[in-house]
């Protein structure tokens, strides 16, 4: 079974450093980069209006764990959103594909 999760970061940079080191250490499979996320929310009592990036990360749904907390680690967020979900349907052969490129 895969999973998927979602984050964001403050820059384009950052990101692309952390997808890479998870996705080279076979944490996932694969993270998709999505520049120009505007997020709107409350932060400490003040309202806060950041462009972020957006990455979806693709793993096996066994090595969540470890995944989330090497995110976690190397995320620069004090309080990181890591949303995971299972797909409710994907095909055998791209579910296979990430399977065989991470490690559990």
């Amino acid at each position: 079974m895969i999973r998927f999760a979602v984050t964001t970061f403050p820059s384009e940079e950052i990101a692309s450093r952390i997808v890479r080191e998870l996705v080279e250490k076979r944490y996932a499979a694969c993270g998709t980069l999505i520049p120009g996320a505007r997020s709107i929310y409350r932060w400490k009592g003040e309202l806060q209006d950041d462009t972020e990036v957006l990455a979806v990360f693709k793993m096996s749904a066994a090595g969540f764990t470890r995944f989330e907390l090497a995110l976690r680690e190397l995320h620069p967020y004090e309080t990181p959103e890591i949303a995971a979900f299972d797909p409710a349907s994907i095909p055998a052969d791209y579910a296979s594909w990430v399977l065989a490129n991470t490690d559990v």
